[in-house]
């Protein structure tokens, strides 16, 4: 019956010191993932390019969005990202085709005014959700972390650089026009590109 009783008193006291050991961790991992980093947007640029007409290249960015970073260290492999782009903001430097590239041939912005990429690891490449024209795909970017430095103003400062490309007709933006010498007016690849630093919060 002592034996017994002992068992029954260690197995209790056991139990109690795993629950505290968990409870410890599960805190601590919470507490880990408390560093912010805001964008600067005056330092930060999203580009695109197509090639157009099979001969030449047409050059466009986006010039409203917003960015995020919550990470573990300074070392950025253990991040959560989101970056939310407006994309009536799209500019190719000319007013037709901006307005082309608004409407439902290709972003339709009036149904889908934001895209977004949301990951949660990064190394030498980022995999991540684009969100783009309703339809949500995992794509795969190349990083280049720039390192990190403080600003005059006493502001930690960290630098990314980014490219990949994507298929238009994975996200539904279909539209073209087939040339009389063969080929079409748009490609479907495109390659999205970017410079982004961002200010630690």
């Amino acid at each position: 019956m002592g034996i017994n009783f002992l068992s029954y008193i260690n197995v209790c006291y056991f139990n109690r010191i795993y629950l505290c050991i968990n409870k410890f961790i599960n805190n601590k991992k919470q507490n880990i993932m408390a560093t912010k980093w805001n964008l600067d947007p005056t330092h930060s640029e999203i580009t695109f390019k197509v090639r157009h007409m099979m001969i030449s290249n047409v050059k466009g960015s986006f010039t409203n969005f917003s960015a995020e970073l919550e990470a573990e260290d300074d070392t950025f492999k253990n991040v959560n990202v989101k970056t939310t782009i407006q994309t009536d903001s799209v500019n190719t430097h000319n007013a037709d085709r901006d307005n082309h590239l608004k409407s439902e041939d290709f972003f339709n912005v009036a149904a889908n005014p934001e895209i977004t990429f949301e990951s949660s690891a990064l190394n030498s490449e980022i995999t991540g959700n684009l969100t783009l024209n309703g339809v949500t795909k995992p794509i795969e970017l190349d990083v280049d972390f720039g390192g990190i430095n403080v600003d005059p103003w006493g502001n930690t400062k960290a630098g990314f650089s980014f490219e990949g490309k994507i298929s238009r007709k994975d996200f539904g933006l279909n539209w073209n026009a087939a040339l009389e010498t063969g080929g079409v007016m748009v490609s479907d690849e495109v390659k999205i590109a970017g410079e982004l630093q961002f200010v630690k919060a």
